[in-house]
């Protein structure tokens, strides 16, 4: 497996700038700080980290369900990173998970959940850093 490799470019003269993936070259995100040291034209670092965290534990729980047979009508989630000041960093992250199913029972969730823990490329990256609280609602 090939190793991941982002490019960022400063697109402006304050603090904008735009990432690229070589998996995506064509699509850039765009990454910027509130004004006065930006111009509020893009994501803040930590916000592309919650995206990151929510992103990946979404498509992994996603996945494991399908491999249980479980059926999905609708999955959505939210990241709420609780700041530390000094220095400034995430202290906690709270990921909640809205999940459609006829067939998924809040056991299968809580199982899902320990293992998307262990799977979870990013999940495995902050865990050391940052506490991890996951809740979430059968729909």
């Amino acid at each position: 497996m090939a190793n991941l490799v982002v490019e960022i470019k400063k697109t402006d003269e304050k603090v904008h700038f735009e990432a690229v993936s070589n998996s995506n070259p064509s699509i850039a995100i765009p990454f910027d700080y509130a004004p006065p040291l930006g111009n509020g034209q893009g994501f803040a670092g930590l916000e592309i980290l919650l995206m990151g965290l929510a992103g990946c534990v979404s498509t992994t729980i996603v996945f494991v369900l399908g491999r249980l047979g479980k059926h999905i009508a609708s999955f959505t989630a939210s990241a709420e990173g609780i700041r530390r000041e000094r220095p400034l960093s995430l202290e906690k992250i709270h990921l909640h998970l809205y999940i459609g199913s006829d067939d998924i029972e809040v056991a299968d969730m809580e199982n899902v959940i320990k293992q998307v823990e262990a799977l979870s490329p990013v999940w495995q990256a902050v865990k050391n850093n940052v506490i991890v609280e996951t809740t979430f609602e059968l729909l």
